[in-house]
């Protein structure tokens, strides 16, 4: 299944239309003004959703485009959209501009080579991204290969209330331990919600004999790999929130549950999503971050843009301007966003490091130095099979 793809052509009722050259940045800004660029992202916390329309307002300003949120609980969505476009023969004027991807979702587009690209290193911020330093060039093992471009840095921490837990569990066993000790005041999101299954990944980090095997395919050893994570959870569930009988069904309904009493811990992708939401009164002042003793998963966040979108050079005007040093530093001011950048400071002008520098990163979040080197990303395939294991396993319906 080959499409034509970056400088190319298209060829829709009989006329051919070149395809956007990142390459040509005049150009792509040239296309750019009034196209409508369809963001499908996920829409399940407010603090997202008015970042995005903050994207939305600049991008329109500066560029003249216009950018609609399409809010998504499942990024799986987007891609079966763009999947039943190309087997209905929809090659171009497809529906889906740009997606917030990753994982799976970016490999089985990639694979199917239903994304347009490469175009993520040719970017002119692309200069500025710390590529060296952060997992910006490879997505769940599997190298992006210029077909999508990051927007911010994210690592696995947990966020507790300081006045309710004195000391957190900083390991699997612990956690198991103090859930025994405190019966239904743990639990994490419902897979296949992202973060819940990204949860189960980091118990498996913690209790796999060799973590080298993670970072390739899941094979025929899957079951004998993953058996301490499904023992752990034998033993751990029970003692979950509501007797691991319900599930909260995303992060920000955890928070909600620690504000209201309901429990003491919850995970999170984001370092600064404890301060975001002190601020915001979704937590009490009380809350702190941590993260594990033998460290957690850090991921980073990127877009995409489908083979078949009809807002091409747009999406690349939205992509580049998320790697700008303004939109990168309103991500990572806590009462915002609070994500982790992707830029390399040294590449980066006096004033716009001076920024960064002097942000405010908040009384609940984790310095770099103690947030550690993170842990690769399992290869996307134990995410699959485990989030389905999980499903026959301990799957309820809320």
């Amino acid at each position: 299944m080959k499409h034509i793809l970056a400088a190319a052509m298209v060829t829709l009722g009989g006329a051919a239309f070149a395809e956007p050259n990142p390459a040509d940045w005049d150009a792509v800004l040239k296309e750019a003004q009034g196209e409508i660029v369809y963001w499908h992202a996920w829409g399940g916390a407010t603090t997202t959703n008015d970042f995005i329309a903050w994207v939305g307002e600049r991008v329109m300003n500066d560029y003249g485009v216009a950018l609609e949120h399409v809010k998504l609980t499942d990024t799986a969505d987007a891609v079966s959209r763009v999947v039943a476009e190309n087997a209905a023969g929809t090659d171009a004027g497809g529906a889906v501009d740009m997606i917030w991807i990753n994982g799976e979702n970016f490999i089985a587009l990639k694979d199917a080579d239903l994304l347009f690209g490469p175009f993520a290193e040719q970017l002119p911020n692309w200069e500025l991204v710390d590529a060296e330093g952060k997992p910006v060039t490879v997505d769940f093992t599997v190298p992006t290969d210029g077909y999508e471009s990051p927007w911010a840095a994210a690592q696995v921490v947990f966020i507790y209330d300081s006045e309710t837990l004195s000391e957190p569990p900083t390991s699997a066993e612990a956690i198991a331990e103090w859930a025994a000790a405190n019966p239904g005041r743990f639990t994490f999101p419902q897979p296949p919600d992202f973060l819940g299954t990204t949860f189960l990944k980091q118990m498996l980090f913690e209790l796999v004999e060799d973590t080298d095997r993670l970072q390739e395919d899941a094979g025929d050893d899957y079951a004998e790999v993953t058996a301490p994570l499904w023992a752990w959870l034998e033993e751990t569930t029970p003692n979950m929130w509501r007797g691991g009988r319900a599930y909260p069904q995303s992060g920000p309904r955890q928070l909600q549950l620690i504000n209201d009493g309901e429990i003491d811990l919850a995970v999170s992708l984001s370092p600064g999503e404890a301060t975001a939401a002190i601020a915001n009164q979704q937590l009490p002042e009380s809350a702190r971050t941590f993260v594990l003793d033998a460290g957690t998963i850090g991921n980073a966040s990127f877009v995409a843009i489908p083979y078949n979108a009809n807002a091409k050079a747009g999406a690349m005007v939205v992509a580049n301007f998320l790697l700008s040093p303004e939109a990168q530093l309103r991500a990572q001011t806590p009462e915002i966003l609070g994500y982790g950048t992707v830029l390399n400071m040294d590449a980066l002008s006096a004033e716009d490091r001076a920024a960064f520098d002097n942000l405010e990163l908040g009384v609940a979040t984790l310095s770099p130095a103690e947030l550690g080197t993170a842990l690769p990303e399992p290869h996307a395939s134990w995410m699959t099979r485990i989030e389905q294991d999980w499903r026959e396993r301990y799957g309820v319906a809320n």
